[in-house]
């Protein structure tokens, strides 16, 4: 490490930039789709503005990142419990075109960002993946799985879902095609990873420091794959190849959607013991936006399978979890302000002494 990627003795923040920043602009962008679904259309509109400058910063520090600091990078890709985080990039990009669309009926913007998703999952998912398989020196369960594998389901369903949006535009058959492959590699990249994850929780100790809000993603990837579904069944009259399948998707939205609700109180419960039980400090991390983008998610996506399978029961539960996951944001964001904000005193303080 040469003395430009220090200062005041530590790595240059872009050096150590975690990989799932941009889960940042996931959490911000679904709830943005979420507050529109709710006739919310300020609160959209001024987190829509936040997700995208969020992107767009995001992306310059990546892109720095890769350039001047590349053994950070890789060290990092092919890392088996950081990897993963890499897709937060495809999944914010499909989040954000989606509300490109929901919100602005911006539908250039959302297809330019939906096709260079497409090379970049390729890229980083299977880079990641690969140096996993062939590393010969490899950590054990309990050390080299954590929740960001669920972002390979994650992100696979972020290109069903916002593919599924763009369908009334592309108005191709193999575009349709490429929705529902999508849809179903998400569902079972989602199976393998939460079986590997249930037996690591199940089967080997949990320690407090371990417990980590990526674990959310466990209820946000089906929660995800219920928007995927929804939306395909809600074009399904515009694509008679979704329109064949229209059964066996709804089959599987009803499904997802049971799984996701059943996991939150699951996650709550590891909360509850994380930080009151076992008194583990609530402070921020860049990984609690994790735990914000399922909350988000679950709003939009129940309410758009409410549309897409004709259930009016359940009118309140999107509006109410809309609610706790705009607090959670909230909470999460004044705690990456606070951070930003000490971090430039004690840069201040470095100068002057």
């Amino acid at each position: 490490m040469t003395a430009a990627t220090r200062e005041a003795g530590r790595p240059s923040p872009i050096a150590t930039m975690p990989p799932a920043y941009f889960a940042l602009v996931m959490a911000t962008g679904i709830i943005a789709t979420a507050s529109n679904q709710q006739g919310i259309d300020w609160l959209a509109e001024a987190l829509y503005a936040l997700a995208a400058a969020a992107f767009v910063i995001l992306l310059v520090l990546l892109v720095l990142r890769i350039i001047l600091y590349r053994d950070y990078f890789l060290a990092d890709l092919t890392n088996h419990a950081k990897g993963f985080g890499y897709l937060t990039l495809v999944a914010g990009m499909n989040v954000l075109a989606a509300a490109s669309v929901l919100i602005h009926g911006w539908w250039d913007i959302a297809e330019v960002l939906w096709w260079a998703s497409l090379p970049l999952f390729v890229v980083l998912g299977y880079s990641a993946l690969i140096s996993d398989i062939l590393r010969s020196e490899k950590p054990n369960l309990g050390a080299g799985i954590n929740g960001s594998w669920f972002l390979l389901a994650v992100s696979v369903e972020s290109i069903a879902a916002t593919g599924a949006v763009l369908v009334p535009e592309m108005r191709s058959d193999f575009h349709a095609f490429v929705c529902i492959a999508a849809f179903g590699l998400g569902l079972v990249l989602y199976l393998i990873v939460m079986t590997m994850l249930f037996l690591r929780w199940t089967f080997q100790p949990l320690e407090p420091t371990e417990a980590d809000p990526p674990a959310w993603i466990a209820a946000g990837a089906v929660a995800i794959t219920v928007l995927a579904g929804s939306n395909l069944l809600l074009v399904r009259d515009l694509a008679p190849r979704i329109h064949r399948l229209g059964e066996v998707i709804e089959g599987v939205v009803t499904m997802a959607w049971a799984t996701s609700t059943f996991w939150f109180p699951v996650m709550i419960a590891i909360g509850v013991w994380r930080h009151i039980v076992r008194r583990v400090p609530l402070r921020y991390l860049p990984s609690y936006w994790s735990l914000v983008f399922p909350l988000g998610m679950y709003s939009a996506s129940t309410n758009r399978m409410r549309k897409a399978i004709g259930l009016a029961h359940i009118g309140w539960l999107p509006k109410l979890v809309l609610v706790v996951a705009f607090v959670a944001w909230t909470a999460t964001f004044v705690g990456l302000a606070a951070q930003g904000w000490s971090a430039t005193k004690r840069r201040r303080l470095a100068r002057n002494g």
